[in-house]
């Protein structure tokens, strides 16, 4: 079995052209990012970059698509609106698509009030084992073919201020997670975890206070074997520990759609273990 994991594709609108009063404090915090920090320059193709992925689903006959987050720049309904036409039809299905969101997604308080993300793509946290929701829709179950399970957790919360972008799941999301796991329906199969936020570096390392996945042990510690993956995006950086005895698979997508570090992973199954996957690059 083949899954293509991308993440972090910040799809971003033209921010000059809309009311100033209409995007509130913290996205004019953000016009800094986007003009300074060039933010805006490098996802100019964001929805180019992401339809050529959603593209390599069919090439690679991939059975699962995953995008760990981020869909976003800063929560806009337009920004939501034009990831769900760069995805294409592979969104409309959530026996084919597994997406969650990212702290970009949900980067305003009412962002999160209005329901934002779900109300583009709430259709994809449909489970196929609901009686483990703990938190909402979250942690929701795909069972993909006869040898996997894709497994939906949410660590994105609206941050107090811009600048702190850590994660957190928390104990009743990760409750619900231990209780599907000794389902005898996911024996056999090949568990991947799918979170926002990285539980470790490239270095293998936890990652800063502010930045990082603040209960990561927690969750690994639920995780051990090449039997288990956690698919995660947030670092912007593509890496992938091999799993241990103690610890899972951890792929990180990186920021998919960044001008000239576009990408993916295309992560294979069999016989109900993660055996490994290979980075890719779209054709663009």
């Amino acid at each position: 079995m083949r899954f293509i994991h991308c993440s972090d594709v910040h799809i971003t609108d033209d921010y000059f052209a809309l009311p100033l009063h209409k995007l509130g404090w913290r996205r004019w915090v953000a016009l800094a990012e986007l003009t300074v920090g060039g933010r805006a320059k490098r996802y100019a193709r964001a929805p180019h970059a992401l339809s050529a992925i959603a593209r390599e689903v069919d090439r690679h006959t991939a059975d699962h698509f995953i995008l760990s987050g981020d869909l976003t720049a800063y929560a806009l309904d337009s920004e939501f609106r034009g990831a769900r036409q760069a995805l294409g039809p592979l969104a409309d299905d959530p026996s084919r698509c597994t997406i969650i969101p990212g702290n970009h997604d949900v980067y305003t308080p009412g962002s999160h009030q209005k329901g934002r993300f779900a109300s583009h793509f709430g259709h994809l946290l449909h489970s196929d084992l609901p009686e483990y929701r703990r938190e909402g829709a979250f942690p929701f179950v795909r069972l993909v073919g006869s040898e996997a399970a894709v497994v939906g957790l949410l660590s994105a919360r609206v941050p107090a201020s811009p600048g702190l972008s850590f994660g957190v799941i928390g104990d009743a999301q990760l409750d619900g997670l231990s209780a599907l796991l000794k389902d005898p329906r996911l024996d056999g199969r090949a568990i991947l975890v799918v979170v926002h936020h990285a539980p470790l570096t490239r270095k293998g390392r936890v990652d800063r206070w502010h930045h990082g996945l603040r209960d990561a042990q927690a969750l690994l510690r639920l995780l051990p074997g090449p039997r288990h993956a956690v698919l995660h995006g947030h670092i912007h950086q593509r890496y992938h520990h091999p799993a241990t005895a103690e610890r899972p698979h951890i792929f990180g997508a990186g920021s998919s759609t960044e001008a000239g570090h576009e990408g993916y992973w295309l992560i294979e199954v069999a016989h109900g273990q993660v055996v490994g996957g290979q980075p890719h690059t779209p054709p663009l």
